[in-house]
C-alpha cells in the first residue's frame, strides 16, 4: 500500500490544541460497519451505543519525558525505560550532541541513529508532560495529558482514545485494563514509500492472565485505543502474556480479538491510520474522515471520538 493513501485534507483550524473542559464532553463519531449507518454522538453516549461489549484499557501512565536542555538548546524525549536509570529517548541538535555529555540531570550515552540515543538520568524523570509537536499551546493542567485509570508509569505518549473517560463513564461499562508502553513506534510518521517498507522497533506490553482469561472468553471486546489493539491481536495470537511487539495491523490484517474499535482521528500517513483502515475498511475510513472534517469535529490527541462497531 502506497503511504500517500493515508493522505487527507485538514483545516489547521480542526487540529484541537487543548482538551474539552470535560472529559466526557468530546463528540463521538458513530460507524456501524454491518448497515454503514453513521451517527454523532457525545462522549456520554458511549455505553448505550454498546452491545455488552467488554472495554479493554490500556493503563499505562505517561512520564514527565520532555526535558530541555541547554548549551545547545534542544531537549531529550524519554522513550522507554531500559533499566536502572538507563532509557532510550530522542534528543536534539543530535548533530550538535555527543556521547558522554551531560545535560543537567541527563548523561548521553550512546547515539543509536535517527536521533536515537541512550541515555542516564541521575533521579526520576522530572520533565515535561511528552505533547505532540501539533500541540503548541501550553496546557494547563498536565492531569489532562493522563487517563483517569492511568497505572503503571512508562510511557512516552498518552493512549489518546481514554483520555475522554471519566469515573462516572467507567462505572458504567465492563472495563478490564491491558498495559502497553507507548514509545517511538506509536508516533512515528512513516517515511518509507510503502506501508510495507517500513519498521516497527516493537514496544513493551503486559496482560496479567486473569485479565486474558476474561477477553478470552468475552461475546464481543471493544479495544479502547490502537494501542491495545495490537496488545489483543499480539496475545490472540500465542505470542505470550508479556514481552515486546512489532505487530504492524495493516489492511488486510486478520482481527482474532477485536471486534469493536474505540479511537481518535489520526494523523496522516501514520500506522495508527493505518490501523484504522484495516478496521473500518480504507474507502470507509477515508469518507468517515471527511464527513468529520464538514461536521468540524475536533482532531488528533485532544480531539473527538470514533467508535467503529
Amino acid at each position: 500500500m502506497d503511504s500517500t493513501e493515508l493522505d487527507y485534507d485538514l483545516p489547521p483550524e480542526l487540529v484541537a490544541q487543548q482538551p474539552a473542559a470535560r472529559r466526557d464532553a468530546s463528540r463521538l463519531l458513530v460507524y456501524d460497519r454491518a448497515t454503514g449507518d453513521v451517527r454523532h454522538r457525545s462522549f456520554t453516549d458511549l455505553p448505550g451505543e454498546l452491545s455488552g461489549e467488554l472495554a479493554v484499557v490500556n493503563d499505562t501512565r505517561v512520564v514527565p519525558a520532555r526535558i530541555r536542555i541547554e548549551r545547545p538548546r534542544g531537549e531529550v524525549l524519554l522513550l522507554e525505560h531500559e533499566g536502572g536509570g538507563e532509557w532510550l529517548a530522542l534528543a536534539r541538535p543530535t548533530r550538535r550532541l555527543r556521547a558522554g555529555q551531560r545535560h543537567g540531570a541527563v548523561e548521553l550515552l550512546e547515539h543509536l541513529g535517527e536521533g536515537r540515543w541512550r541515555v542516564r538520568l541521575q533521579d526520576e524523570p522530572d520533565g515535561e508532560p511528552p505533547l505532540p509537536p501539533y500541540i503548541t499551546e501550553p496546557l494547563g493542567d498536565p492531569a489532562r495529558y493522563q487517563t483517569v485509570y492511568a497505572n503503571e508509569a512508562g510511557s512516552a505518549a498518552a493512549p489518546t482514545a481514554g483520555l475522554h473517560f471519566t469515573p462516572e463513564l467507567l462505572a458504567r461499562m465492563d472495563v478490564e485494563r491491558v498495559t502497553l508502553h507507548i514509545g517511538l513506534d506509536t508516533f512515528r510518521p512513516l517515511t518509507a514509500p510503502t506501508l510495507e517498507q517500513h519498521e516497527l522497533h516493537g514496544e513493551r506490553y503486559s496482560v496479567r492472565p486473569e485479565a486474558w482469561e476474561r477477553i478470552a472468553a468475552a461475546d464481543r471486546v471493544l479495544a479502547v485505543g490502537t494501542t491495545t489493539v495490537r496488545v489483543l491481536e499480539t496475545v490472540a495470537r500465542d505470542t505470550g502474556l508479556h514481552g515486546r511487539t512489532s505487530l504492524f495491523v495493516t489492511p488486510g490484517f486478520e482481527f482474532r480479538r477485536v471486534d469493536a474499535l474505540l479511537t481518535n482521528f489520526h494523523l496522516p500517513r501514520s500506522t495508527l491510520l493505518a490501523l484504522v483502515m484495516a478496521f473500518a475498511g480504507v474507502e470507509e475510513t477515508r469518507q468517515l474522515y471527511r464527513r468529520a472534517v464538514r461536521e468540524r469535529y475536533r482532531f488528533y490527541s485532544f480531539g473527538d471520538a470514533m467508535l467503529v462497531l
